[in-house]
């Protein structure tokens, strides 16, 4: 927990105005910390960014650069990016990193909570993010093409020199996991030719509810992509029950209503679900660091890279099996 003093100075440094009551701790996510706090003048979330994260050389601008495109989005898609103070969305206090936002009233919908009118609304919304014209950011293209090179056999020898939980799961799938990273380099290279900006995160922890109206949150992911990977790998997001189990009808209303904004979707579907593979590899080797104190604030969080490291591993295997079935799917769309 954060001394209330640090809160204090927040609201002080950033004209939040006078704390009202005590701050308290709220859902975060996987990554960082987050508390709301009410004040004299509204209510905000604060989110305080992990450390670690914020060690990484290029983590500040690409947070930066996050935040100019949820600003941009904002003006046609229900989003919401930080409050600019002092011309900048990042706070540094104490040498911390915290983002403030006003606070949304809504909800997050759990995977049995979620029906087709959500899935088609937020296909819609997906395709006006990409249909979104962001040239006046002048953003590289730099997180386009991505050549993945992970040594799994390192991670293996330390997680058994520390007798870590997820070792005898991560010998059983050692040689697949770098076909797996072979597949996903393959795919990155031929669909980088085709790229769009977008919230990239875009799963239903990342959107609150109110009166059945979405807002979009957590912007910090949002970046260069190809369009019909983020399509595939967000309507699974809308389309997966509380077991993991897709539900063919929910994926297929995201797709229509993705489609009805967007026009005609048509891709090679086997090297777009290849590419897949990509995002769930980077956080896997995340999470092991995580796991092995490598990269790593303090227990709770080391904890939490052993918990997500083995559900990880489980998702991925889950996901190959899921990619012929999504194949034949996706082909009775176009």
């Amino acid at each position: 927990m954060v001394d209330i003093q640090v809160f204090k100075k927040i609201c002080n440094e950033s004209n939040l105005g006078e704390i009202v009551g005590v701050p308290f701790s709220i859902s975060g996510g996987l990554l960082h910390k987050m508390y709301a706090i009410e004040t004299d003048k509204g209510k905000f979330a604060i989110k305080r960014l992990n450390p670690q994260i914020m060690k990484r050389p290029n983590a500040w601008k690409n947070y930066i650069n996050s935040e100019r495109i949820a600003n941009l989005v904002s003006k046609k898609v229900p989003a919401t990016p930080a409050k600019i103070i002092n011309g900048d969305s990042i706070q540094e206090i104490d040498n911390h990193y915290y983002m403030i936002f006003n606070w949304i009233e809504g909800k997050m919908l759990k995977a049995t909570a979620i029906n087709c009118s959500h899935c088609e609304k937020i296909g819609s919304i997906l395709a006006e993010i990409h249909r979104t014209d962001f040239s006046q950011l002048n953003l590289n293209e730099e997180l386009g093409e991505r050549l993945q090179s992970i040594e799994w056999k390192y991670y293996i020898q330390k997680g058994q020199e520390s007798n870590a939980e997820w070792v005898v799961l991560l010998l059983e799938i050692v040689d697949r996991l770098y076909e797996w990273t072979s597949l996903a380099n393959n795919a990155n290279k031929l669909l980088s030719a085709n790229l769009v900006i977008s919230h990239r995160d875009l799963d239903p922890k990342n959107v609150l509810w109110h009166n059945d109206k979405p807002v979009l949150i957590d912007w910090e992911s949002a970046g260069y992509i190809n369009p019909m990977h983020d399509l595939i790998e967000t309507a699974l997001y809308w389309s997966e029950d509380d077991t993991g189990s897709m539900d063919k009808e929910r994926f297929s209303t995201f797709i229509n209503g993705y489609k009805k904004r967007y026009g005609k979707v048509q891709a090679n579907w086997s090297t777009v679900l290849e590419n897949g593979f990509s995002g769930k590899l980077d956080w896997l080797e995340y999470n092991l660091k995580r796991s092995l104190w490598m990269e790593c604030s303090d227990e709770e969080e080391q904890m939490m890279g052993t918990t997500q490291a083995i559900e990880t591993i489980k998702e991925i295997k889950d996901y190959v099996e899921k990619i012929p079935i999504l194949v034949d799917w996706l082909i009775q769309e176009e």
